[in-house]
């Protein structure tokens, strides 16, 4: 199925509006998310839809929240989602993130208690259009999925670190990676016939290194499919012990730090915390300098021989150029199970095919 991304956002902002989300909220969501999509992280896209239905029928996530202030020294401020939907009170917080910056040259802010914060690289994106460098280190308490490196049971969730830094009148570099191999999201795109995962991503109870996402959701039925805490197996950290040791890193920031608690047996419910590091270039010394040192290194970077010809050697954030370009004009394909998944909380919210057909209309 392939759809505009604009008819998509609206068709998903509706089934939000359907369960009781007000209408700005819901298009919050709806946009926030085709934005992954667009950007080719399909993993954080639409096939969150009825996961976030689900968590907002149980309570994990609560509509209509808005961050409070724990505590706000000027510089460094910690803040409070009451579990609201990430993609509002996440928002919020870069939102005062970016302002203190921009008064004061440089800013901290810790946000505890936030619902699924959806792609962190949207974040750096705020900050960026804003002319701020910024770097994210997110945890998810009441989420065990990864195993550190050496072991074979979950201790940890997939824990992305972003980092993104402004370029005059050039697109910026936006580094977004989760610390696992793969984003939990990624093993549900493959188990919903989307990208299949790489052979090394997963490592069951045995210790046996698979690539099938029944080790992470087991083989499941109707009711179990897709929940992560049936499965025994394990997603494997990135880059060995160093993708491991970064996201135990990610844990003591984004989760002790910040007040919002680490992964662990005893935290039931999804909780993402981010600790944000928001500067001004101007606080280091000239931009244009930043700029034109940036400028040089960056061609030198690009300039290596690729050891594949028809692969250039890429910049963070240029995949994620191309992909939305190409999205934006071309649609956004989703595989049949997850467009189906969809229609199903689509229906159950008490919407039908005349308002799919009307949200195309209205893009």
């Amino acid at each position: 199925m392939i759809i505009p991304a604009k008819s998509l956002s609206l068709f998903v902002a509706r089934i939000f509006e359907k369960n009781g989300v007000s209408a700005e909220e819901s298009g919050r969501i709806g946009r926030r998310l085709v934005n992954a999509n667009l950007t080719g992280h399909d993993s954080h896209g639409v096939i969150r839809v009825p996961r976030y239905v689900n968590w907002l029928m149980d309570g994990t996530l609560v509509k209509g929240q808005n961050v409070s202030v724990v505590s706000d020294s000027g510089t460094v401020t910690v803040l409070d989602g009451h579990n609201g939907f990430g993609q509002s009170v996440g928002e919020q917080a870069v939102q005062i993130g970016i302002d203190k910056a921009l008064e004061n040259g440089v800013s901290i802010v810790g946000l505890r208690r936030a619902g699924h914060l959806g792609r962190i690289g949207d974040w750096a994106e705020m900050a960026v259009e804003a002319g701020l460098i910024s770097i994210h280190f997110v945890n998810v308490s009441g989420s065990l999925l990864v195993a550190p490196f050496g072991g074979i049971e979950r201790r940890m969730s997939t824990n992305p670190v972003t980092i993104g830094v402004p370029r005059d009148d050039e697109p910026p570099l936006i580094l977004d990676f989760a610390t696992s191999l793969v984003a939990e999201g990624k093993v549900l795109v493959a188990s919903k016939g989307g990208k299949p995962l790489p052979d090394n991503a997963l490592v069951g109870p045995d210790g046996e290194i698979t690539g099938d996402p029944k080790a992470l959701y087991g083989e499941g039925d109707a009711i179990t499919a897709y929940d992560n805490r049936v499965g025994e197996g394990a997603i494997r950290t990135m880059g060995e012990h160093k993708g491991s040791g970064l996201a135990l890193m990610c844990e003591i920031l984004a989760g002790a730090l910040t007040g919002g608690g680490c992964a662990g047996p005893d935290k039931p419910t999804i909780q993402n915390g981010m600790l944000s590091i928001y500067m001004s270039v101007e606080q280091f010394g000239s931009k244009d300098t930043f700029a034109s040192e940036m400028r040089q290194y960056l061609d030198f970077f690009k300039s290596t021989k690729p050891a594949d010809t028809a692969n250039p050697v890429l910049m963070p954030g240029e995949p994620e150029q191309a992909r939305r370009l190409d999205r934006g004009a071309n649609g956004i394909e989703l595989p049949d199970e997850t467009w189906a998944s969809i229609l199903d909380s689509a229906h159950e919210a008490g919407l039908d095919d005349k308002d799919l057909e009307a949200a195309i209309a209205a893009a």
